[in-house]
């Protein structure tokens, strides 16, 4: 198959600002937006965005200096209505106060502090080690391939192996869950209907259910356990917040890793001289990994509502007012880093926000970091060169960036 010798997607001028919906998954699925970032950090950084979708206006925050205000800033800006712009254009998030990352305050802190029990380094050695391992057999079943898809032959098992570990998932429900998570956030096409989405969180809902009740009953060592059993203000937590935050974790776990994995290997191919500086060991994977994940910005954004009237970067914000804060920009500020639409594997210091900022600093980034560090290792231990197949295929979504299909060929 011959590469495609037009861009994935189109770039997309400024003049067509004006029409721009940026809730619409197609738009992030067929165009480039850096100019429109671009423009809107140094004209417009907190940038009313026309009503759309029959939702009401909203702010789009692009610096990266109002974002992390924003992100640091629970009490003026909450996450308890919901945080990302399709549930609170639709009038909030039902999970809110259950699950934590819709959740403010003490009660946000005390599921943070279970959550956070999962997920420390030490509960997360095995599960660590067993991706290591993950990941050099999965590179190695494909290299020498005439051509494979590494979105699905690879970065589709990996991460959700990980989190499955950690949740303890039985081994013949994992494919199942793989596909809902998809469903759930984003589209392999821009004909997914909304019901698709509802009924696959549904199902999951329901899946972690039942698997919370076994364990509550027959508890082990995983998060899901750890969840069913624990106690927050001297009672347990209820099914419903153990099963919403079940529910996060699948999410977070699989979506965000395994589209920084196939955002990798493009960028490998795009870069050649910074993947044979990786190969040859003048980049440390750590500092690989970060750059990788600022590069690729899975989580195109966060939302927030206004809790008061204030001001962002002397823009009046009023009491109740959607904010979105679009780390795709925040991660390419000038002002924040040298060289932003460079990708450089050796960046530092690179403080991204592709895990987020704040009291909801994503509680997986350990175990994130350590998926995509471990398939890095994999990939400058068994492949020579990469060479990409076919055309890469975008996901639809207006949260989530990334690829449901690259075909590649690994040569050893």
């Amino acid at each position: 198959m011959t590469p495609p010798t037009t861009p994935v997607r189109t770039p997309l001028p400024p003049s067509a600002l004006p029409g721009l919906d940026l809730s619409d998954p197609a738009t992030h699925a067929r165009h480039d937006l850096s100019e429109i970032w671009r423009t809107l950090r140094a004209e417009d950084p907190v940038h009313l965005h026309r009503p759309a979708g029959g939702g009401p206006a909203f702010w789009v925050v692009t610096r990266f200096a109002d974002a992390t205000e924003v992100y640091r800033a629970p009490d003026r800006f909450t996450s308890a209505r919901g945080n990302v712009l399709a549930s609170l254009l639709q009038g909030g998030d039902s999970a809110s106060g259950v699950m934590a990352a819709v959740t403010d305050g003490p009660r946000h802190r005390e599921l943070r502090r279970v959550l956070l029990k999962a997920f420390s380094p030490r509960a997360l050695t095995g599960v660590v080690e067993k991706v290591e391992k993950a990941g050099h057999d999965l590179v190695a079943a494909v290299v020498g391939r005439p051509e494979c898809d590494f979105a699905e032959d690879v970065a589709g098992h990996l991460p959700l192996k990980a989190i499955c570990d950690l949740l303890d998932v039985p081994e013949q429900d994992r494919a199942f869950l793989l596909r809902l998570t998809r469903t759930a956030l984003s589209s392999d096409g821009p004909d997914q209907s909304p019901f698709d989405a509802w009924q696959a969180r549904n199902d999951i809902l329901a899946y972690f259910g039942e698997l919370a009740t076994s364990r509550r009953e027959r508890p082990g060592t995983d998060a899901v356990s750890v969840l069913a059993t624990a106690e927050t203000e001297g009672r347990p937590l209820t099914m419903d917040e153990v099963v919403a935050n079940c529910y996060s974790l699948i999410l977070g776990g699989d979506e965000t890793s395994r589209l920084s994995m196939i955002g990798a290997v493009l960028a490998f191919i795009e870069h050649p001289a910074q993947w044979r500086a990786f190969k040859s060991g003048e980049v440390s994977v750590d500092a690989a990994v970060d750059e990788v994940l600022r590069w690729t910005t899975p989580a195109l954004h966060f939302g927030r509502t206004a809790t008061a009237d204030t001001l962002l970067n002397g823009v009046s914000i009023a009491s109740g007012d959607i904010v979105t804060v679009w780390n795709a920009s925040a991660n390419r500020d000038e002002a924040a880093f040298t060289d932003p639409d460079r990708f450089d594997l050796g960046r530092m210091p690179n403080k991204h926000l592709s895990f987020g900022h704040g009291p909801h600093y994503c509680v997986g980034a350990y175990l994130g970091r350590a998926e995509i560090a471990g398939l890095l290792k994999a990939l400058r231990e068994q492949v020579g060169r990469m060479e990409l197949t076919g055309r890469p295929e975008p996901i639809y979504s207006s949260m989530l960036s990334g690829f449901s299909s690259l075909p590649v060929r690994l040569v050893a």
